[in-house]
């Protein structure tokens, strides 16, 4: 059994939920993105239920379209054995950075887990909180078919690079969870802004850092991905 010496219930989690879906269209007109199914059970129910066995109790849950579907289906945590605390978001107002940095002040922890709700992986969190890292750490993994230049290089070092347009290096694709610094964050301005951005630019100053998840990874992006991972998953 893997030993990890940080204790993952003084970490908050975040979970991105508040995105309107366009991709997951005409499914996301009536259901959340975050509450599709997959294997019988919704994402974002797997998600709580795989961060609650893992020993994560604070868990912070951004909220827009079809928010209140979320609150109603999830509840306060409690069924899951976690303390959820959901940040509300006016629809398309703040995007993926913007959220975060909204409900920052609610984050108890120094470092938080941060994980996109339309994925589906079997990952242990607990991993990524041996890193501590001055900005982020990603958690990478290979090119899905409908990605298949992926995002970054990740260097034998761990250190996450740009490259140029076509040097054959080989690029791997970001899973949207990560280990991210609070303090960093707090010192971004507040408003609408997109996580991917800051990534590149902290990516481009050698800042950032990743691992490779060698296991199953899904990014739920559109109701064909959807179908097909209903179908290769039991």
């Amino acid at each position: 059994m893997t030993k990890f010496t940080v204790n993952p219930d003084n970490t908050t989690v975040f979970i991105l939920a508040a995105g309107r879906g366009e991709r997951m269209r005409p499914l996301s007109d009536i259901t959340p993105k975050p509450l599709l199914n997959v294997s019988g059970k919704s994402l974002l129910e797997q998600h709580l239920q795989r961060l609650a066995v893992q020993g994560f109790r604070k868990v912070i849950i951004n909220v827009a379209h079809l928010g209140q579907s979320i609150i109603d289906t999830i509840g306060n945590g409690q069924s899951f054995g976690l303390d959820i605390f959901y940040s509300f978001e006016h629809e398309g107002a703040l995007e993926t950075l913007g959220g975060i940095r909204h409900a920052l002040n609610n984050i108890q922890s120094e470092h938080f887990l941060l994980l996109n709700a339309d994925i589906w992986c079997d990952f242990d969190f607990r991993s990524l909180l041996e890193y501590q890292p001055d900005i982020a750490h990603l958690l990478m993994t290979k090119n899905p078919s409908h990605h298949p230049h992926g995002d970054f290089i990740l260097e034998a070092s761990g250190k996450l690079s740009l490259g140029k347009p076509g040097d054959g290096q080989v690029r791997r694709t970001y899973t949207g969870i990560g280990l991210y610094n609070k303090s960093f964050i707090a010192s971004l301005n507040e408003g609408y802004s997109r996580l991917g951005p800051l990534l590149r630019e902290e990516i481009s100053k050698d800042r950032l850092w990743g691992s490779l998840h060698e296991g199953q990874w899904f990014d739920i992006g559109t109701p064909e991905r959807l179908k097909r991972v209903n179908q290769l998953l039991p």
